[in-house]
């Protein structure tokens, strides 16, 4: 398995915005982040800052996120970790999975469903409310920290 694993993190081939980095070092590499900087949709910077991070780990986000598809405890909605998940799908096609939730949020499989619905509702809505939370307002009753840098 870790040797599986080790040939997987040497054949990365992320997207352009995608960074992988491994906190503890090569003594335990399956503790790892992922940052994300999107770089279209809605959760696309250019017109915020100039770099936008979201700290992931493979189940979890470590930063209170405003999206369809991430609870607000940080669970993360991803179909191909389901609970039919197996090893096959190697970590490139998991940080593809995360890269692709920030690019093209999915309200049809919402693990938060205010967002999900106001996403389907009504787009510009959901746009603005994204830029509050990213910003470090309140979407409702809830206060996001900012993920602006």
């Amino acid at each position: 398995m870790f040797t599986l694993w080790l040939a997987d993190i040497t054949e990365l081939n992320l997207p352009k915005s995608c960074y992988i980095s491994f906190p503890d070092g090569k003594d335990s590499l399956m503790n790892f982040e992922v940052t994300i900087k999107p770089g279209e949709g809605y959760y696309k910077v250019a017109n915020l800052c100039s770099h936008f991070k979201f700290h992931l780990s493979i189940l979890m986000s470590r930063l209170k996120v405003y999206h369809p598809n991430i609870d607000l405890e940080g669970n993360v909605c991803l179909n191909i970790l389901r609970e039919d998940w197996t090893p096959i799908p190697n970590i490139n096609i998991i940080i593809y999975g995360l890269f692709n939730l920030f690019t093209q949020p999915n309200h049809e499989d919402p693990l938060n469903s205010d967002a999900a619905n106001v996403l389907r509702d009504d787009p510009d809505e959901f746009k603005s409310n994204v830029k509050r939370a990213m910003s470090g307002g309140s979407v409702g009753d809830v206060h996001f920290s900012s993920c602006l840098t």
